[in-house]
């Protein structure tokens, strides 16, 4: 018996070892910014512990950055997440071609936010190519706006999340056990119906933190909307509001306080369609192979 409790503590012991490295890390990167943010929002220059966001809330310049977030982040949220599920659905079965086909789509990921700003600027700006070729063929009179406005933003935070949410419902698509679709072909369900009674429950907690993942990335956009939308006009986000917070006025309390806010409202989405999942379904997790 005590050879036991002895190789047991050994075993703990190692755990210990193994998850020592990840919680200093966690910390260190994530917990303590927390922490020292949330600590220094309630420390401003001027006024009570609130004033920094009393000011947000009452300043025109301030408050409607959140609306104009959630204006560019839940679309382009709910496009990916719609672009990407049927995409995902055919290739859940093995070919020759889902290699190059996953490759392809995932390049966007390779390239950055920044980079896509800047390939969008070259090829879809006034003086681009699709312009040029629009107009060439008389399809379109005069330059066509693409770039410097709401649309551009929202067209590369599709190039960029797209991938990013593909590869999310692709990696669930196919840990689905095939065996329950067929299953349910041989008694009569058309594709239609095993794609509705059988894919997309066993999908939706896979699609929802999908959701969420992308959702959260969209929300905190900010090269997208400084070199392809109108930083002063109607693509001011609420990150934009935090770097000039931080890095014109330097008031570092109102920007951790700003980002704070940011922080809390992507947290409301989050918990939101986390509790509207389990209206779909409710059951299993996964109906993964060999389950």
């Amino acid at each position: 018996m005590s050879r036991v409790a002895s190789m047991s503590v050994q075993k703990f012991d190692r755990t210990l070892l193994l998850l020592a490295p990840a919680a200093i890390f966690m910390l260190a990167v994530f917990v303590y910014p927390f922490v020292y943010g949330l600590v220094l929002s309630f420390k401003p220059t001027d006024g009570g512990w609130l004033a920094n966001y009393v000011k947000f809330f009452t300043a025109d310049n301030l408050w409607p950055t959140i609306g104009t977030t959630m204006k560019l982040a839940l679309p382009t949220t709910i496009l990916n997440v719609v672009l990407a599920l049927p995409i995902a659905f055919l290739m859940r079965k093995k070919s020759r071609y889902q290699k190059w086909i996953t490759t392809i789509l995932v390049v966007p990921v390779a390239l950055g936010t920044v980079l896509i700003a800047q390939g969008m600027l070259t090829y879809f700006g006034p003086r681009g190519w699709l312009s040029q070729a629009l107009q060439l063929l008389h399809l379109y009179e005069g330059p066509i706006r693409l770039t410097h406005n709401v649309a551009g933003v929202m067209i590369s935070l599709v190039i960029s999340g797209f991938p990013f949410v593909f590869l999310l419902i692709l990696s669930y698509i196919t840990g689905i056990d095939p065996v329950l679709a067929r299953a349910a072909a041989s008694l009569g369900a058309s594709p239609w119906e095993q794609f509705r009674r059988i894919y997309l429950p066993l999908l939706m907690p896979g699609l929802a933190m999908a959701f969420c993942l992308a959702f959260v990335q969209a929300f905190s956009v900010f090269p997208s909307a400084v070199l392809l939308g109108s930083p002063a006009g109607p693509t001011r986000v609420i990150s934009i509001a935090a770097y000039e917070a931080a890095f014109e006025q330097y008031d570092y309390s109102l920007a951790s306080a700003i980002a704070m806010i940011m922080g809390f409202v992507q947290l409301i989405v989050v918990a939101i369609v986390l509790a509207l999942r389990g209206f779909f379904y409710s059951g299993p997790m996964t109906g993964g192979k060999g389950a």
